[in-house]
């Protein structure tokens, strides 16, 4: 097949074959004269590389394992099961959507003047038609404890914005940690149903020890304010 045929055949277009070519996803067509052929190989990793693309890769990472399923460092089906096994939710706070009357409840009667619209404006909950979505039912939870107790809105979302930045740096340098240290697990190369193990493992010992280890240094470093003297203090009352 030439380039057209192919992209006919595929439904991928000429320009973005000869793309994947360039960045080493698919390998190259043989030459005649001046005419590129492909053949069914062709075709097979085409499809391959657009189902890899609907899984969320990017076409770097897809070039990395073709070529090393292609050079025998890795079987499709061992790696399907480790790529479904590291995407698996690690907490279930999909996004809801719920009626006027169900967020009036969720607010409560007595709830803050205003607390529905602050809320829309920092994006926990969203007008959809003639309901609301709720994009993080989970912490939306948080921040209505919060409020019960006393902490307004702005202060709680500031604080999660600290936390998010910081967990995202330790969760990048710990993914990172345990991708380039996983066949020391082992003392040997890891096979794919071991290291789907050790990540299925890794799920709760990781949240686990995220509670723990914060608590801890919370802990800590309040103790600290406290001998400090930093502690706020209460304002007196008028009587």
């Amino acid at each position: 097949m030439t380039i057209d045929q192919i992209a006919a055949v595929t439904g991928i277009p000429g320009r973005t074959i000869r793309y994947y070519q360039s960045r080493g996803a698919l390998m190259p067509p043989e030459i005649r004269g001046r005419v590129a052929y492909y053949s069914e190989q062709h075709v097979e990793r085409l499809e391959l590389i657009s189902q890899l693309k609907d899984r969320g890769l990017r076409i770097r990472a897809i070039a990395e394992l073709v070529n090393r399923i292609d050079a025998g460092g890795y079987d499709l089906g061992e790696w399907l099961g480790i790529e479904e096994t590291l995407q698996a939710a690690w907490v279930d706070d999909s996004p809801q959507t719920i009626s006027d009357g169900a967020l009036h409840r969720m607010l409560g009667d007595e709830g803050r003047p205003g607390l529905r619209d602050e809320l829309e404006r920092a994006l926990l909950v969203q007008r959809v038609g003639e309901r609301w979505r709720i994009t993080s039912p989970g912490l939306l939870q948080v921040t209505l404890r919060l409020e019960a107790a006393g902490i307004r809105l702005p202060l709680a979302v500031g604080a999660f914005m600290i936390m998010q930045t910081h967990m995202r740096s330790a969760a990048g340098e710990l993914a990172s940690y345990f991708n380039e240290h996983s066949g020391e697990a082992f003392g040997s190369e890891p096979t794919a149903e071991r290291l789907e193990r050790v990540f299925a493992a890794l799920r709760p010992a990781a949240l686990a020890t995220v509670r723990l280890v914060f608590a801890r240094e919370m802990e800590s470093r309040l103790r600290e304010m406290v001998r400090e003297g930093e502690v706020p203090r209460a304002p007196r009352s008028a009587g």
